[in-house]
């Protein structure tokens, strides 16, 4: 989560929090979810079925539910279908690239590939 940078238009440094959060089932630990709203960073997450389980077996002492927005859910296939597009390039998809920096620039040689 520290990695992320949103590029800002012109000469300021870029942001390291985002607006806006959206991630599937494998990201709805409660350490995830503490350490999003600790920042301020609003999150769409979906409830794990056990977690729902947990909380309604503790009865009132399992809280409320996390706050989820199906509308703003459905916005998360954008990406992953982005994913699924550079995917195609073999060499991501296997990951033969051993360095990050050699990774990051297979990674922008495809998103190029893909826009041009």
């Amino acid at each position: 989560m520290d990695a992320i940078n949103v590029a800002r238009l012109g000469p300021a440094r870029a942001r390291t929090r985002p607006d806006h959060v959206i991630a599937d089932k494998g990201y709805s630990s409660k350490a995830i979810r503490a350490y999003l709203r600790r920042r301020g960073i609003c999150h769409t997450i979906p409830e794990r079925l056990d977690q729902q389980a947990g909380r309604a077996r503790r009865g009132s002492r399992g809280g409320r539910p996390p706050a989820f927005t199906k509308a703003i859910y459905r916005h998360r296939n954008v990406v992953e279908r982005c994913f699924n597009r550079l995917k195609q390039c073999r060499s991501l998809a296997t990951r033969y690239d051993k360095t990050h920096t050699s990774f990051q620039a297979t990674i922008t040689i495809a998103a190029l590939l893909q826009w041009l």
